[in-house]
C-alpha cells in the first residue's frame, strides 16, 4: 500500500508526527524555507507588477530532490509547515516543485503537536491558502525594496555595510525619540506629607495628605511644606469619612505572543529571542516517558480564543484539584484585539495532564521556568474571581483632607495560582472598627521631597508591548526586530534597558529628515492593516504595493539628490588642525564608529580615534609608569596609556573588587562577550573563569562575610545592590 509524504518546517517534530500517524505516512522536514529572494541584487520585478524572482537556496537542491522522489511514490501529499504567513509560503514554494511527481496535494495545519490534535489536521485538511501567501509576498516584496533601495542611501551618507528596515526603522524611532524626551527633560521639585494618626484604642495607621481647601495637593517646596506642617502639628482630627466595600479582581485572558514576551522578558529576565526560540521547543515536543509529547498550543498568535474542549477540560481540572467554588458558573470568553487575525487559539498548555511539578525533571531550566508561566496564567484565566474587601478612611483637619486606602482579600479565587503585579505587595491593613466622626490623634508627620522623574527607557518588555499597541508589525515579528536593532548595532542593552547608540541615533535623523512619510508609525499601520486586507481578500496585492512605491520612490529619488549635502551635514567641525598638512580637523563616521579626519582628504589621509569620553584614573601604565586614561573603542572601553601613541599599552577597565574566588590573587575587570554585552570577570583569565552578569560594587554586605554588593534594577524595585553570597539587598536610598 502506497505511503502518504507529511512535510513539516522542522526536524524536531518529523519523528513525532510520524509516531502519532503511524506506519502508513512518511514524515520530512524541509527545515525553513527552500526558496527566497537572491542576495545580491532587488530580486523583484517593480516594472512588471513586483514580481519576486524566488531562487531555490543554496544546499536545499539536494533535499528538494528528496522530496519530489518520496512524493512521486506516495498517494498523497500534506504539507503541514507553520500555521502563519511565513509557513503559508513554504508551502506554495514546496507545493510548486512537487506538483510535477504528485498533483495530490493537501495543506495540513498543526496548531499543537498532540496524538488528537495531529490525526484531526491530517483528516480536516485543506487547500493552500493562497490569500495568505499572497500577503506574505507583499510584505517580503515591500520590506526588500525599502532595504535594498534605503540601505546604499546610508552607505553613501555613513559608512557601508549598514541597512534600513521598513519595520525596524520605526522601532529605533521609537526608541530615538524616548530618549530625546529624557535628554530634553527637566525635573520638578514637589513635596507629599504623609500622617500616623492613633485611634482610641491605640491603633495606628498611616494617611497620604491628599486636599487642602478641596484642591489637589500641590508643594513645590520645602518652605511651603514647613509651613503646611507647622500647620497641622496643631490641629485636631476626626474621621471624616469611611466606606468600604467588596470588590471583584477578575483574571488575565491567555497568553498571546506579545503578552508572553512581555511577561517573559520582564518576570524571567529572557530576551525576546529567548522566549520564542524555547517557547518552539515547547511546542515542537518534549521528550517525556511516553515519547515526545508537545507541551503547548503554537506560540504565534494574537488571539486570546481557545477551544471549547481545552475550557472544559480545564474547568474539570480546576474542580478537581481547587473546589467548586473556584469554577465560576460560565466558562470565561475573552475578546481578542480589533487588530488581531485571530487565525488560531492563545498559547496554552496541550492537555491539564502534566503540570509543571510533573514534568520539571524532562524540562530545561529556561523551558520549566516559560512553562510553568504560560500553565499558571492558563490556569487561572478560568478560575474565579478574587474576591477583595476595600476600605477608605478619610481624616480631616480644618482645610486639610488625608486619606488612606486599605484591602483585606476575602477570596483568592484566580489569585491562588496567578498573581498580578498590582497585587504583588501585601495588601495594606487599616484597624477594623474604625468609624465616622471618631478622633484621632496625630502621631508624627512625614514631609518628603521629591523630583518628577523622566519616562522610562524601553525595556524588550515595553517596547514590545508599544510596537502591539501601535500595531506596529506582528507578533511574531517583534523578537527579530529587537535583535535586529542589537545586531546592527543602533541600540545596545545596558542594565535591561534599550539605548539607542550614536549610531542608532544618527541613522534614524537621516531617515527621520528624508523620508517623513515612510518610517513612521501611522503609515507602518497602515501597511500591516492592508497587508491584513489582502489575506482577507479586501485588497489586491498590486493594489497595495502601488500604493507603497510611488511615495517611497520619490522620497528615495529627493534624498539621493542630497547625499552629499546630508553627509557634510553629519560631519562635525573641531578647534583642531592637521599635524601633517596644517589644515582643519572635522569628525567623520566610518565603519567603526566616529573618528577625525584631515579637510585636505585624499590629499591629505591623516586620521585618528575620536576619545569622546577620556577620562582620567589613578591606574598606573605598567610599561611607562605613565598615569592610564579610559577610553572608548569598537569594543566598548578599556584603559589606555596617556603617553599613546608613544605608548600603546592597555587593559581592562577595573572596578575596584578583588576576585571572590579562593587562592586568587586577581581582580575584577569589564569586560565585552562577543556579542557586545557588557560582564565582569577576573584580570587572571584563563587561569581563573569567575564571572559575573552584573556589576560589583566594593560594598562589604553588612548580614554576612561577602567583600562587595552587585548592582542590579528591575521595574519594581528599580536600582539596587544584591549581596551574592546571602542575597541581602539594598536600596539606592540607603
Amino acid at each position: 500500500m502506497p505511503k502518504s509524504l507529511v512535510i513539516v518546517e522542522s526536524d524536531a517534530k518529523s519523528k513525532t508526527i510520524n509516531r502519532f500517524l503511524g506506519k502508513n505516512y512518511v514524515v520530512r522536514a524541509s527545515v525553513g524555507h527552500i526558496k527566497n529572494l537572491p542576495k545580491n541584487r532587488l530580486g523583484v520585478d517593480i516594472e512588471h507588477g513586483f514580481e519576486p524572482e524566488y531562487i531555490t537556496i543554496r544546499g536545499r537542491g539536494k533535499l528538494l530532490s528528496e522530496l519530489k522522489k518520496l512524493a512521486a511514490t506516495s498517494d498523497q501529499v500534506y504539507i503541514a509547515t507553520d500555521p502563519d504567513r511565513e509557513g503559508e509560503a513554504i508551502a506554495a514554494h514546496l507545493a510548486g516543485e512537487i506538483r510535477g511527481s504528485n498533483s495530490n496535494i493537501h495543506r495540513v495545519l498543526f496548531y499543537e503537536i498532540t496524538e488528537k490534535a495531529v490525526q484531526e489536521a491530517v483528516a480536516q485538511s485543506k487547500e493552500i491558502d493562497n490569500k495568505r501567501v499572497e500577503a506574505q509576498m507583499a510584505r517580503r516584496v515591500m520590506d526588500r525594496i525599502v532595504g535594498y533601495q534605503v540601505s546604499p542611501f546610508l552607505w553613501k551618507t555613513i559608512y557601508r555595510g549598514l541597512s534600513a528596515g521598513r519595520v525596524q526603522s520605526v522601532a529605533l524611532r521609537l526608541l530615538c525619540e524616548r530618549e530625546a524626551e529624557i535628554n530634553g527633560f527637566e525635573p520638578q521639585e514637589y513635596w507629599s506629607v504623609e500622617a500616623d494618626f492613633e485611634t482610641k484604642k491605640k491603633e495606628m495607621f498611616r494617611s497620604k495628605l491628599v486636599k487642602i481647601n478641596d484642591q489637589d495637593v500641590n508643594i513645590p517646596d520645602q518652605k511651603e511644606a514647613d509651613i503646611h506642617t507647622n500647620a497641622l502639628k496643631s490641629l485636631d482630627y476626626v474621621i471624616s469619612d469611611v466606606k468600604s466595600k467588596e470588590v471583584n479582581r477578575n483574571p488575565l485572558p491567555p497568553y498571546t505572543t506579545s503578552t508572553l514576551q512581555q511577561d517573559g522578558a520582564r518576570k524571567l529576565s529572557m530576551t525576546t529571542k529567548q522566549i520564542m526560540a524555547v517557547a518552539q521547543q515547547l511546542y515542537e515536543g518534549i521528550d517525556l516517558p511516553e515519547g515526545r509529547v508537545g507541551l503547548i498550543t503554537y506560540m504565534r498568535t494574537d488571539s486570546t480564543r481557545m477551544s471549547e474542549n481545552a475550557v472544559e477540560e480545564l474547568r474539570q481540572y480546576i474542580a478537581e484539584n481547587y473546589g467548586l467554588e473556584y469554577v465560576p458558573q460560565k466558562p470565561r470568553i475573552y475578546k481578542s484585539k480589533k487588530s488581531a487575525q485571530d487565525a488560531h487559539e492563545a498559547i496554552r498548555p496541550t492537555s491539564t495532564k502534566r503540570p509543571p511539578n510533573k514534568i520539571a525533571s524532562y524540562l530545561t531550566p529556561n523551558q520549566k521556568k516559560l512553562y510553568d508561566m504560560i500553565w499558571n496564567r492558563f490556569v487561572a484565566c478560568q478560575m474565579s474571581s478574587a474576591v477583595v474587601d476595600q476600605t477608605t478612611v478619610e481624616v480631616t483637619a480644618g482645610a486639610y483632607l488625608f486619606r488612606s486606602t486599605g484591602s483585606i482579600v476575602k477570596f483568592k479565587g484566580f489569585m491562588q495560582v496567578y498573581q498580578m503585579d498590582k497585587e504583588a505587595d501585601d495588601d495594606i491593613k487599616l484597624p477594623s472598627d474604625l468609624k465616622k466622626k471618631e478622633p484621632v490623634k496625630l502621631d508624627d508627620l512625614f514631609p518628603e521631597q521629591h523630583f518628577t522623574k523622566p519616562p522610562a527607557r524601553y525595556n524588550e518588555s515595553s517596547l514590545v508591548k508599544e510596537l502591539d499597541n501601535l500595531g506596529i508589525g506582528r507578533p511574531s515579528t517583534y523578537a527579530l526586530i529587537i535583535s535586529t536593532l542589537l545586531d546592527r548595532q543602533y541600540v545596545e542593552r545596558e542594565s535591561r534597558v534599550l539605548r539607542p547608540t550614536d549610531l542608532g541615533l544618527t541613522v534614524n535623523k537621516i531617515l527621520i529628515s528624508q523620508f517623513p512619510n515612510i518610517f513612521n508609525v501611522k503609515f507602518t499601520f497602515q501597511m500591516e492593516e492592508e497587508l491584513d486586507q489582502i489575506e482577507s481578500g479586501e485588497k489586491e496585492r498590486l493594489e497595495v504595493l502601488n500604493d507603497f512605491y510611488e511615495p517611497f520612490n520619490s522620497g528615495v529619488q529627493k534624498a539621493m539628490e542630497k547625499q552629499e549635502e546630508i553627509k557634510e551635514s553629519l560631519q562635525e567641525e573641531t578647534s583642531d588642525t592637521c599635524p601633517e598638512c596644517g589644515k582643519e580637523l572635522v569628525v567623520k563616521w566610518g565603519r567603526n564608529g566616529r573618528f577625525i579626519a584631515c579637510t585636505g582628504y585624499p590629499d591629505c589621509k591623516f586620521t585618528k580615534p575620536l576619545d569622546e569620553s577620556e577620562t582620567e584614573t589613578d591606574e598606573i601604565c605598567d610599561k611607562c609608569g605613565s598615569p592610564m586614561v579610559i577610553k572608548n573603542g569598537r569594543f566598548g572601553r578599556f584603559l589606555a596609556c596617556s603617553k599613546y601613541p608613544e605608548c600603546k599599552s592597555t587593559k581592562p577597565v577595573p572596578v575596584g573588587v578583588p576576585c571572590p574566588e579562593d587562592g586568587c590573587d586577581g581582580h575584577l575587570v569589564e569586560k565585552r562577550s562577543r556579542r557586545g554585552k557588557i560582564f565582569y570577570g577576573c584580570s587572571n583569565y584563563p587561569k581563573c573563569t569567575f564571572a559575573s552578569w552584573y556589576k560589583p560594587v566594593p560594598k562589604p554586605c553588612a548580614q554576612c562575610s561577602s567583600p562587595f554588593m552587585e548592582a542590579r534594577s528591575s521595574k519594581a524595585k528599580g536600582n539596587y545592590l544584591a549581596c551574592p553570597k546571602c542575597k541581602a539587598i539594598v536600596q539606592e536610598e540607603e
